[in-house]
């Protein structure tokens, strides 16, 4: 993959349009077939990529247009998992009056979210992301970057207790075969061509940006279960290290992002705190690049980048839930902050976090996330200029 230096790219997810949240719906519902689905699902797809090319991104994703978000879609792609609403988890949940104050927290519906659970032993049907990154190759010369659940989200997130428990005593056990499952669709990838394997691991700064057994925000994730987060942390680096084992240097770059949620428009909901807590797994995953937000003041210090073993950092650089669109010039002005612990061939700029829809409703409109991603582009180019 020849990129130029400061490259730009997406996190992944782009707004799906009411045509396509209905198209989702009317598929599940069974008054459209699956060929007709994704008829629907091409066309925005096409759509996605053409405002990415047109904003000069580097490297393009397909929106995630097939997905209703970007865990939960695995429920269709994986044997023996079942997709729960959020409230209908509380059945489920042993700390029922601690769950219903998370959910007090959210401003959208619960029954609007939903998350996918283990009801047995869980295999690929049919992969999780393959053939969506076949599609988008056919239609661009550009890099394409394929974003995943990481495995220790999978595995919070799908075991639950009183439903998994049959198949999978302990989440851990669960955890053998939730990365049997990402090193097929790895390898998959890896074989087709894909330039670039984003896994996501959001859960993981809801363990230390939030108290220890308390306060708990809403995450994909963390709904079900309480953990201590240094524990958890080492948990989740073996984990990801176990999907990554002998999948670096084939010419695929493997990146984690850890955001902190991106279920609100509001900051004052979401989670805060610098990078610090997270050295231990940062700076020993085994992954090219770490996808981190930078874009907010929640994001802490900088400086925590000097830790992190040397990788590649993509740089959150705007923020996808403001109708605000940043300038190039401020743009340049944070990149010359990271400078100073990182070289440039190691830099690459991204917003925070994706665009996408959550709970059927977007972070942002189309017109404002191609605006944010042609100052990304212009920066880059005032950046390239420069050094």
């Amino acid at each position: 993959m020849t990129l130029p230096m400061f490259p730009t790219t997406v996190i992944g997810s782009w707004p799906r349009s009411n045509r396509v949240q209905k198209a989702m719906r009317d598929k599940r519902a069974g008054r459209i077939t699956e060929e007709e689905f994704q008829a629907i699902a091409n066309q925005a797809i096409l759509q996605i990529l053409n405002w990415q090319e047109e904003a000069g991104i580097d490297i393009v994703s397909d929106g995630e247009q097939r997905r209703d978000n970007f865990i939960s879609f695995v429920a269709e792609h994986l044997n023996n998992v079942r997709m729960l609403s959020v409230s209908e988890l509380l059945e489920y949940v042993e700390d029922k009056a601690s769950f219903e104050e998370i959910l007090g927290t959210l401003d959208v519906p619960a029954f609007s979210l939903s998350n996918p659970a283990a009801a047995g032993t869980i295999s690929r049907k049919k992969p999780l992301a393959l053939d969506d990154y076949l599609f988008l190759k056919k239609h661009t010369d550009k890099p394409v970057k394929v974003a995943l659940p990481g495995p220790y989200l999978l595995t919070r997130a799908m075991w639950v207790e009183g439903l998994s428990m049959d198949a999978y005593p302990t989440k851990e056990d669960l955890a053998i075969d939730i990365v049997r499952v990402l090193r097929e669709e790895l390898e998959d990838l890896i074989a087709a061509g894909v330039e670039f394997v984003q896994f996501d691991e959001p859960v993981l700064t809801e363990l230390v940006f939030t108290q220890k057994n308390a306060n708990r925000t809403f995450m994909c994730g963390a709904l079900t279960a309480k953990a201590d987060a240094e524990e958890e942390i080492a948990f989740a680096l073996d984990l990801m290290n176990q999907v990554t084992e002998g999948m670096l240097d084939h010419g695929t770059r493997i990146g984690v992002h850890v955001c902190r949620g991106n279920w609100s428009t509001q900051e004052d909901v979401l989670l805060r705190g610098p990078y610090h807590p997270l050295i231990p797994y940062l700076s020993k995953v085994q992954v090219d690049q770490l996808i981190l937000e930078y874009a907010t003041p929640r994001a802490g210090e900088i400086d925590a980048i000097r830790d992190f073993g040397g990788k590649e950092i993509g740089f959150g650089i705007v923020n996808p839930r403001t109708e605000v669109v940043e300038t190039a010039d401020d743009i340049v002005e944070r990149v010359q902050e990271v400078r100073k612990y990182i070289s440039d061939d190691k830099i690459f700029l991204n917003p925070d976090c994706g665009f996408g829809t959550f709970a059927q409703r977007p972070m942002n409109s189309d017109e404002i996330a191609v605006e944010k991603l042609k100052v990304m582009s212009e920066a880059a180019k005032k950046l390239r200029k420069s050094y």
